[in-house]
């Protein structure tokens, strides 16, 4: 009689065709944009392509109904409408679509040396060196004084050419490479290498000028629309299977468009579940959550009372006993296991890829700041819906315990009073511009929500 426990190696029992069939079409969804603006549209058009209906044209809700809300064009929350009212209660997966990233400064474009640069502030948390001398490309929206919409799409790897970001040559980084590894580049050095063609008059060359010229003429656009813009740079490659095996994905942006993929697809197979399914894609996870388009945003709570409304008979408080007779999975990604980087994690407690979905019951950091912690009554509620699906999972935590950690939206939908878990896709190289996922974890995850969708936790 086996009574230990011990994870297990999801490739050994996995359908292999359904694995790698799921992971193309998350490639494509992951090369459909950089920015979270593009994401949304990516995710929008998948959802109305299967039916999702704006929720402001409904007169009335009834189960089976597929509806959304668009937040601003950066944060989208789709649903199923379920059986039981809503005041009952609905599962909800909640991911974030932001990534860390390098954002043009408001007042950007400068010359120097006879290149025009742009200044960027990085977005999240980065190491800033593993963004230094890498293909970048540029995406964003720019609207004019005549409120004009200009949406950026420049320097990827279907255009010919891509923007960069220069480093100093071995040969004279000594002092350099004398600092820390945090120290060697700094925030103010992450400058995008932009142009470097003069305009010339009367003997004097001007590469700044030049590149206003050629932004005027060719996008109707001048130094005073930057003011205004969201520009965003990115890593420019595509996603690619990785390993002899293909058994691998690695790309910019998996944490958490991984998890946000797998919530999306999870929804669409969702007919009439017994309790509302929701999908929510938020935006601002990477900076805290906060704003109107992050998770700590009136946006989720509205869309909520909303739906009430439409279900007929709308009331504050039917619409916090349905939040409070929720369960919410915090769909973002963790940490794999890498023994290349053995010490900074506790093997035991840690999760380790190609093992399924990691099932969380706390981020947080260090003495588990900034964590919800679920209750052992929710952890053994969301373990048997996945043994019942015979979903591969497993368990871990973020690193060893006084090595850092992070968060995720679990403390804000919790502080809703919703019971809420973390559930997500393990990572290698996370926060970098080429992070490492495991099919099989990615179609495992997928699996974990759709099973989550159609159960009925009872509080």
């Amino acid at each position: 009689m086996n009574i230990g426990y011990k994870n297990l190696n999801g490739w050994t029992k996995a359908d292999h065709d359904s694995v790698f069939e799921f992971a193309d079409s998350y490639k494509e969804f992951l090369n459909s944009g950089k920015s979270e603006r593009e994401i949304i549209v990516a995710a929008l058009e998948i959802a109305k392509n299967e039916g999702f209906v704006p929720l402001s044209e409904k007169a009335s809700l009834t189960p089976g109904d597929k509806v959304y809300e668009l937040n601003r064009n950066k944060g989208l929350m789709l649903a199923v409408i379920g059986k039981q009212h809503l005041s009952k209660g609905f599962n909800l997966v909640g991911a974030h679509v932001d990534s860390p990233r390098l954002d043009a400064k408001q007042n950007p474009l400068y010359e120097d040396g006879g290149i025009a640069f742009m200044k960027t502030h990085y977005y999240g948390g980065i190491k800033k060196y593993q963004w230094t001398t890498i293909p970048l490309c540029l995406s964003g929206l720019i609207i004019k004084k005549d409120g004009t919409h200009i949406h950026v799409c420049l320097g990827g790897e279907d255009d010919d050419f891509c923007f960069t970001i220069s480093d100093l040559l071995p040969h004279l980084a000594g002092e350099q490479m004398g600092k820390t590894l945090g120290n060697g580049i700094e925030g103010e050095s992450l400058n995008v290498i932009f142009a470097g063609i003069p305009f010339v008059e009367d003997d004097k060359e001007d590469v700044k000028k030049a590149v206003l010229i050629l932004l005027r003429d060719n996008y109707g656009i001048e130094e005073e629309d930057f003011l205004s813009a969201e520009l965003e740079f990115a890593p420019a490659f595509k996603a690619k299977d990785v390993g002899l095996d293909r058994s691998f994905i690695g790309s910019y942006a998996q944490d958490d468009r991984v998890c946000s993929y797998a919530a999306l697809q999870a929804i669409l197979g969702i007919t009439i579940p017994e309790k509302t399914a929701i999908c929510l894609l938020v935006d601002k996870e990477e900076i805290g959550s906060m704003g109107v388009t992050g998770m700590q945003s009136r946006f989720f709570e509205n869309s909520v009372a909303e739906m009430i409304n439409l279900s007929g008979d709308y009331s504050e408080l039917l619409l916090r006993r349905a939040v409070s007779n929720s369960v919410c999975l915090s769909a973002d990604v963790c940490a794999a296991y890498d023994p290349n980087y053995a010490s900074a994690f506790e093997k035991q407690n840690t999760p380790f890829a190609g093992c399924g979905i990691c099932i969380m019951k706390y981020t947080g950091a260090r003495g588990k700041s900034g964590s919800s912690d679920a209750s052992a009554e929710l952890m053994s509620a969301i373990v048997r819906i996945m043994n019942d699906a015979d979903v591969c999972w497993q368990t871990g935590e973020l690193g060893k315990v006084d090595g850092g950690g992070g968060g995720t939206i679990a403390q804000y939908t919790a502080n809703l009073d919703m019971d809420t878990i973390d559930a997500g896709v393990p990572v290698i190289s996370m926060h970098s511009p080429f992070e490492t996922v495991s099919k099989l974890d990615l179609y495992e995850t997928y699996r974990a929500y759709t099973a989550f969708y159609k159960s009925n936790i009872e509080r």
